[in-house]
């Protein structure tokens, strides 16, 4: 029962989230009504917050298996911190993962421009940023040499991953750019190598 109970959970929660980013694609973000995506879900307002409490919400919690990822791999590996985020972003770029940039899958390409030109959902992003920094400064070691470190890491990250998607944007293929983005993330790290640590 419990286990039919949560999947019917996870069904509604990912039939708001669905329904939401589809209005939002098609009208944009600004123009969409919390009753406007209650109705197309079929449910009432009360039970769209009961999932999701924020419009911004609905988008954003696409990122959620992402939440802590750059501490969890420090963590997680024998290697340095840079070496460790460095392999774990250059793995993500080799299999497109959306959270690199570099895919253009069209589905990808029209969240990630929702996200990036919305000024609303960029604003909420940079609190799953600064989240995610004081996550990883926690995991260096908790001191101003960790904050700092941190602070450059997920930086970085923002950066490529922007760039990749910025090419994408402009038309130029994922496997086509895939060499461009794998250089301009060594050298980043590699900068950070030879400037943090």
């Amino acid at each position: 029962m419990t286990g039919l109970r949560a999947r019917k959970k996870q069904q509604t929660h990912d039939a708001l989230s669905q329904a939401a980013i589809a209005l939002f694609l098609e009208r944009g973000f600004d123009e969409v009504s919390v009753a406007d995506i209650a109705a197309a879900a079929d449910v009432s307002k009360p039970t769209l917050f009961k999932y999701f409490a924020t419009k911004q919400d609905l988008v954003l919690h696409r990122f959620a298996d992402h939440q802590h990822e750059a501490a969890r791999v420090v963590q997680a590996a024998p290697a340095a911190p840079i070496e460790a985020l460095r392999d774990h972003f250059l793995a993500g770029l080799a299999r497109r993962d959306p959270v690199t940039g570099l895919n253009d899958h069209p589905e990808v390409l029209a969240f990630n421009r929702l996200v990036f030109t919305t000024p609303a959902l960029e604003t909420r992003l940079a609190r799953f940023v600064a989240s995610d920094q004081q996550a990883l400064a926690v995991a260096l070691g908790n001191n101003l040499r960790a904050e700092i470190a941190a602070g450059c890491l997920i930086s970085v990250h923002q950066l490529l991953s922007r760039r990749n998607w910025q090419a994408m944007s402009s038309g130029t293929s994922a496997d086509t750019y895939y060499p461009t983005a794998r250089v301009e993330a060594v050298t980043a790290y590699d900068h950070l190598t030879r400037g943090v640590w």
